[in-house]
């Protein structure tokens, strides 16, 4: 009896699984795929059910947010921005992380302390304090150099972006590098390798899946960031999720609905076609570490 109750409870609890599971997927794929649908209409098409599929493939809309909109500029500022902070973040979060994880040293504990606190930072709430920072450095530059050159200034957003993303980037990496078998660091020494180069040709090649969901998490965080970039930001240069915000209040006004989907679809596409390469990799350095020596 109590192997049937137990065989009837399982199969309850699948079956609630895979409910759960098809309704969470289709909670996410029909407003995405809506936004798509959407984004192919011409305007006309708006002002009949929101459900109808489009007549046609009116590719205007894009072409339209890219030019009219500046959706085209807005879209390098946020590749450069994003591909900046993600190079800075990695040389300095990798040898970080390793030396933290393989190696013991004076102060190690406060490092990991100090890194460990800043993930319970939220970044949203010390904007403000970075905003007047850069502000008051910036009157500096322009008792010096006749010009501000912190605020406005994509590298500086991308240095930020990378500087909040540390913590938890050393912490991620730290786990993977911690898991890795002495033994491959012992024979590198042993063929004669110094510790950067046993570090650089041994040790971060193998941590390479975790390398790809730090690249994949921040890729994310960097591409559809908002507030900072907002703040930091207040001239023309706009990175992608900003320029959009401007584009959605602009062309609800002008009742220009196809050319606000097709920015929703710019921002959304880099981040749709990265997660579908990566995703195996995703899942692989999230739970695996090295082999058991």
């Amino acid at each position: 009896m109590k192997d049937d109750n137990n065989k009837s409870f399982d199969k309850l609890f699948k079956i609630f699984i895979y409910v759960a599971l098809i309704t969470l997927a289709i909670s996410i794929i029909v407003p995405v795929a809506w936004v798509f649908l959407a984004s192919i209409k011409e305007n006309s098409e708006f002002y009949g059910s929101p459900w109808t599929l489009p007549a046609g493939f009116y590719f205007q809309n894009f072409i339209d947010a890219f030019k009219k909109a500046n959706m085209g500029q807005y879209f390098l500022n946020s590749v450069i921005v994003t591909a900046t902070a993600l190079v800075i973040l990695l040389v300095v979060a990798l040898p970080a992380a390793y030396v933290l994880a393989r190696y013991q040293f004076r102060g190690r504990k406060f490092f990991n302390t100090m890194f460990m606190a800043g993930l319970f930072v939220n970044v949203n709430y010390i904007v403000v304090p970075i905003f007047l920072m850069l502000l008051d450095a910036d009157k500096i530059f322009k008792s010096i150099v006749g010009k501000g050159v912190l605020l406005n200034n994509l590298f500086v957003l991308a240095l930020i972006y990378a500087a909040t993303a540390l913590p938890f980037t050393i912490y991620l990496l730290s786990g993977y590098f911690v898991t890795l078998p002495k033994s491959y660091e012992e024979a590198a020494l042993v063929d004669g390798s110094g510790y950067f180069g046993t570090m650089v040709k041994i040790m971060i090649p193998m941590a390479r899946p975790s390398i790809i969901t730090v690249i994949l998490f921040n890729f994310l965080a960097f591409w559809n960031e908002y507030i900072i970039a907002l703040t930091l930001l207040p001239g023309d240069s706009k990175t992608l999720p900003v320029g959009l915000m401007t584009l959605m209040k602009a062309q609800k006004g002008a009742a220009q609905y196809g050319q606000m989907y097709a920015g929703l679809v710019i921002v959304m596409l880099p981040t749709l076609i990265l997660y579908i390469a990566v995703q195996k990799k995703l899942t692989q350095g999230m739970s695996l570490g090295g082999l058991k020596g």
